[in-house]
C-alpha cells in the first residue's frame, strides 16, 4: 500500500528519550526507506547515539522558542516522543507545526496516563470495565477508606508519573495503611503522590494492548505480556519492567474484539466529547479477570519493555506507521508481525528498582549479540572517557530474542543475558512463565 500522502522522503527525524524503548524504535526507523536524518537526545544511552546524530538543545517544553528554532533549521519533520514525562509538559503541542508532524498526544489527551484520577473518571464516563475505587486529596481520607475495608485486599496508586514504580498490590489492611504513608505521608514519589487511587485488588492475568490511534483510526498491535515485579515468579516490588513477551497466547481474536469495543473506541470517543483529540500510542494495562478484561491504566506512549519484542516482529515501515498516525492518515498504511514469538529481558544493575551504584565496565556484549535470534537494546549504558561501555541506570539492556516457540525465545534472550557481564548484574529468567507454566496455546505457538 501507499506511504502516507503527506509523508516527505527523505523524512527527518527527532526521538525524544534515551532509554530501551528509545533504542528499539531507533533500530526499527533506520531501516525505513524514507529516512532523512535522525537525531537523537543528548546523553541517551550509547545504543542510540550509534544510531543517530545528537540534538544539542535541551528538549523540554520550557525551552520551546530555541527547540522549535533548532528543529526548523535541520528541516525536522517528525518528532517522535517516547517518554511521558514530555507529554505531561505538552511538548507535543510546543513542537507541532503545519511542515511538522509530533509523534505523541497532546498534554490534555496524555493526562490519561499523568493523573490516574482523571483516567478514572474518563472509565467511568465511558463504562469502561475496571476496578471499583476511589481517589483521594488527603491523607486523612486515604487512610479512612483503607480503614473502613479492614482486610480487603488492595491497590495503592500515586495519581501521578512515577516511572512505573508508583503502584503498591497490597495482601493486608497493614500494607495498605503502610502504601498511603509512603505516598502521601513521606512523600516517596514527590508531587505524583499528591492525589492518591485505592482501587480493590484484581485477580487474573495482566495483558498490555497497545494501539495506534490517529484520531479516527485505531490499530492494535500485537497484545505484549509485562512483567513487572523484580523477582522470579512476580515476587518483590514493581520496577519499570522486567521483561515482556509478544504475542500473547491470552489474547485470542474474540478478547481483542472486546477490547476494542468496550476499552479502546469508548476512551477515544470519551475524550472526544471533552474536545481532546487523540493522536499517538494508547496503551491499556488489562486484568483478565473471570467476569472479562478490567483496565488497570491507561499509557499514552510505547510500553518498555514492550516495545523491544514488537519492534523485532514488527514487518512494516516504521517510520509510515509513525508519521501517518501524527497526521491522521493511518488509514491504508499497511503492517503486519513476524509469526515467531519474541522474548525480552532486563538485564538490571544491582539494587534496582531501589538505589543501585553507576558506572559498572561492561563486557560480553559481542558474545550476547552472537546468540542466534537475539537482537540487543541498550537502556542505561554510555562510555566512559577512556571508551568503556559503562552502567548508568537501573535497568542496562533489554536482550531480545526471536524464537521459532515463546520457549525457545525464553532460552535464547536468557543465554544472551547470562553473557553480559558486570559488578551486580541480574536479570530474571522467567519470564513468560505465565502462560508456560499454564500451557495455553491460544493465539500463539509455545
Amino acid at each position: 500500500m501507499p506511504a502516507p500522502a503527506s509523508l516527505p522522503s527523505p523524512c527527518n527525524v527527532l526521538l525524544i528519550g534515551g532509554g530501551g524503548r528509545e533504542h528499539a524504535l531507533a533500530w526499527k526507523l533506520k531501516q525505513s526507506k524514507h529516512l532523512g536524518e535522525l537525531w537523537v537526545q543528548a546523553e541517551a544511552n550509547a545504543g542510540l547515539e550509534s544510531l543517530g546524530r545528537t540534538c544539542p538543545e535541551l528538549l523540554e517544553a520550557k525551552q520551546a522558542f530555541r527547540l522549535q528554532r533548532w528543529c526548523d533549521r535541520e528541516s525536522i519533520h517528525l518528532v517522535v516522543i517516547g517518554p511521558e514525562a514530555p507529554l505531561e509538559q505538552d511538548l507535543a503541542s510546543v513542537l507541532a507545526a503545519p511542515h511538522r508532524k509530533v509523534f505523541g498526544p497532546t498534554r490534555e489527551a496524555a493526562r490519561l496516563e499523568w493523573d490516574k484520577a482523571y483516567a478514572k473518571q474518563i472509565m467511568r464516563s465511558a463504562s469502561i470495565p475496571t476496578a471499583e475505587g476511589r481517589h483521594f486529596d488527603t491523607r486523612e481520607a486515604a487512610l479512612h477508606y483503607v480503614n473502613a475495608h479492614g482486610d480487603e485486599p488492595l491497590v495503592v496508586k500515586a495519581a501521578g508519573l512515577c516511572a512505573g514504580k508508583g503502584v503498591m498490590v497490597c495482601s493486608s489492611h497493614s500494607e495498605a495503611l503502610a502504601a498511603v504513608e509512603r505516598v502521601m505521608g513521606s512523600r516517596e514519589f514527590g508531587d505524583a503522590g499528591a492525589k492518591v487511587v485505592i482501587e480493590e485488588r484484581l485477580r487474573g492475568q495482566e495483558l498490555s494492548v497497545l494501539a495506534l490511534v490517529d484520531g479516527s483510526t485505531i490499530d492494535i498491535l500485537d497484545p505484549c505480556q509485562d512483567h513487572k515485579q523484580v523477582g522470579e515468579g512476580d515476587v518483590g516490588p514493581n520496577t519499570g519492567g522486567m521483561g515482556a513477551y509478544c504475542p500473547s497466547p491470552l489474547a485470542d481474536d474474540g478478547l481483542m474484539d472486546i477490547v476494542q469495543r468496550q476499552v479502546l473506541v469508548p476512551a477515544v470517543d470519551a475524550l472526544r466529547r471533552e474536545g481532546v483529540m487523540f493522536r499517538g500510542l494508547l496503551y491499556a494495562g488489562l486484568m483478565l479477570t473471570p467476569a472479562g478484561p478490567k483496565v488497570l491504566e491507561f499509557n499514552t506512549r510505547f510500553g518498555d519493555p514492550e516495545t523491544q519484542p514488537l519492534m523485532v516482529r514488527l514487518q512494516g515501515d516504521l517510520l509510515e506507521l509513525l508519521y501517518g498516525t501524527a497526521a491522521g492518515e493511518l488509514d491504508g498504511v499497511d503492517f503486519g508481525f513476524d509469526p515467531r514469538p519474541a522474548c525480552c529481558v532486563c538485564v538490571c544493575s544491582g539494587g534496582y528498582p531501589g538505589a543501585y551504584v553507576k558506572g559498572k565496565v561492561i563486557t560480553g556484549l559481542d558474545d550476547a549479540a552472537a546468540v542466534p535470534g537475539v537482537r540487543i537494546f541498550h537502556a542505561g549504558t554510555s562510555r566512559a572517557p577512556n571508551g568503556d561501555l559503562i552502567t548508568s541506570g537501573g535497568r542496562v539492556f533489554g536482550v531480545t530474542a526471536l524464537g521459532s516457540t515463546l520457549k525457545q525465545a525464553q532460552s535464547r534472550a536468557n543465554e544472551a543475558a547470562s553473557l553480559i557481564r558486570f559488578d551486580g548484574a541480574f536479570f530474571r529468567r522467567d519470564i513468560g512463565h505465565r502462560v508456560l507454566q499454564v500451557g495455553s496455546t491460544r493465539g500463539a505457538t509455545l
